[in-house]
């Protein structure tokens, strides 16, 4: 299973928030840091923002912050409300439903269904104050840089 990237520039603006909770941070400065598009940044944030996870403070001296504590938002509410949906196979899409030969005999489906929501589960135990495991090193935060490098 993959994540989108949306959802991965989401959780990193979300971490890089719970590490920068005393100041507002801009999206020039989170492109600048993570070497991502300023453009697609904006989406993201406003997605966040829509969503209740960020504030936003608009005018000279704004940017944006957690919405509330970082020990209040779930990371497994996080990936549900920006990933959208989670159509692993092509028996998980409503509109493909009942195009499959093998539907009528498959276990695909609950075998996936099962392990989708023991992935669901396992995210909603951590809140995003847990996914900061140290300071910040230049332009890496410790244990994304490792999950980026064991999945690359």
């Amino acid at each position: 299973m993959q994540l989108t990237a949306h959802t991965d520039y989401a959780l990193r603006v979300l971490i890089y928030l719970t590490i920068n909770t005393d100041k507002l941070v801009t999206i020039t400065e989170l492109a600048e840091f993570f070497g991502i598009s300023r453009n697609h940044l904006v989406k993201v944030v406003h997605k966040l923002g829509v969503r209740g996870f960020v504030q936003t403070v608009r005018g000279k001296g704004g940017g944006i912050r957690l919405s509330r504590p970082a020990t209040e938002i779930s990371v497994g509410s996080v990936v549900r409300e920006v990933e959208g949906h989670f159509q692993m196979a092509e028996c998980f899409n409503p509109k493909k439903q009942g195009h499959c030969a093998l539907q009528t005999g498959c276990g695909l489906i609950g075998l996936l269904g099962g392990a989708l929501e023991q992935f669901l589960q396992t995210l909603d135990k951590a809140v995003l104050s847990d996914l900061v495991t140290g300071p910040i090193v230049g332009n890496e935060i410790p244990g994304l840089v490792e999950i980026q490098r064991h999945s690359g």
